[in-house]
């Protein structure tokens, strides 16, 4: 782990009208580390990762970037720092191929038509440096995969761009046993490959797995941020649910957030 955090956020606010989502909240990640995010619904780890992302701008508070303060306006803004989102559903396009979806809206050209040998190779080299053997053909269109498969595909195109952190939005909410494994796997493998990885999850079982380092929300507000080895199941639990476990957590509990 490195000293200084790839993403540190310090005292972020964010309401909605007269509802206060978020109430002074620290996190950070680390590089070739995975930062587990977790919370009850509600929480605020939606907004959170919405400010880190760009799409929602913060009230108060900052935001550093790779030991720097930057000011985020926008996604735009995000992923010219290195910062990839995969959301739950995936934004993936069922009627494309592996290589159309990987380079959707980031196109490699050659003149005025699409220089497929290029893009083909750089996904090949991305799903190769992941070391993901499950995909028979690049070219096979994403409504012939399976559900770890086409995570896969999500997580290869977010690590495509020379990104630095990548925030993995329930990576295997909907996954069996078997596709949950492999997923977990890549998402290891993606932190010992040298990226910074929050990975948002309601599964202890795989919090515990991947993690080194936790953060629970509750009500908006940071209960803590703790490296996992130090922390138990039950002791997050009762961090998820009332903000505090034994002398762990937040000193009070009051506030509320949607």
């Amino acid at each position: 782990m490195t000293a200084t955090p790839i993403l540190q956020l310090r005292g972020i606010n964010k309401g909605f009208g007269p509802v206060q989502v978020l109430h002074d909240v620290a996190f950070s990640a680390h590089r070739g580390e995975v930062t587990a995010l977790v919370g009850d619904n509600g929480a605020g780890k939606s907004t959170l990762v919405k400010c880190i992302g760009g799409i929602h701008s913060i009230d108060a508070g900052e935001y550093w970037f790779d030991g720097e303060q930057v000011q985020m306006h926008s996604p735009r803004d995000a992923a010219a720092l290195g910062v990839e989102i995969v959301y739950q559903d995936l934004a993936l396009c069922d009627n494309l191929d592996i290589v159309q979806n990987m380079f959707l809206g980031r196109e490699k050209r050659s003149g005025l038509v699409l220089d497929d040998a290029t893009m083909e190779e750089m996904a090949a080299k991305t799903l190769a440096g992941l070391s993901v053997r499950t995909v028979k053909s690049l070219r096979q269109r994403v409504s012939s995969l399976s559900g770890g498969q086409r995570q896969t595909v999500a997580i290869a195109k977010a690590v495509l761009w020379n990104s630095k952190l990548v925030i993995l939005d329930e990576p295997t909410a909907a996954l069996g046993v078997a596709q949950t494994a492999q997923v977990l796997e890549l998402v290891r493998r993606l932190a010992d490959n040298g990226l910074a990885v929050v990975l948002i999850s309601h599964n202890m079982n795989d919090v515990f797995a991947v993690s080194d380092q936790i953060a629970a929300l509750y009500l908006g507000r940071t209960a803590a941020q703790v490296r996992t080895s130090d922390v138990t199941h039950a002791q997050l639990v009762e961090l998820i649910t009332s903000g505090r476990s034994g002398n762990l957590g937040l000193a009070e509990t009051n506030g509320a957030a949607a």
